[in-house]
C-alpha cells in the first residue's frame, strides 16, 4: 500500500503515524513495530519510537510506504 499523509502540524511521533495510518492497531503494536526493527525511515531503519516524522520523509513498514506531505 502506497500512502500520502497530510501532516498539519511540525511533526508526528512514529509510533502514532503508524497506528494514524492503520498499519499498527494500536500505539503500542507501533512501538513494538519499531523495536523489532522493521520500520525505516528515508531508507534506514528506526529504533526510536517516538522519532520525529516530518513533512519529506518516507516511512516504510512491511509492504506499506507512507510518504509525508504538508497538509493543503
Amino acid at each position: 500500500m502506497e500512502v500520502q499523509f497530510e501532516l498539519k502540524g511540525e511533526f508526528i511521533a512514529l509510533c502514532d503515524l503508524l497506528k494514524t495510518t492503520g498499519i499498527a492497531d494500536s500505539g503500542g503494536q507501533g512501538k513494538a513495530f519499531v523495536a523489532d526493527g522493521i520500520v525505516t525511515v528515508d531508507g534506514a531503519i528506526e529504533l526510536r519510537k517516538t522519532a520525529k516524522i516530518r513533512v519529506g520523509q518516507v516511512v516504510e513498514c512491511f509492504d506499506n510506504r507512507i510518504t509525508i506531505v504538508k497538509a493543503t
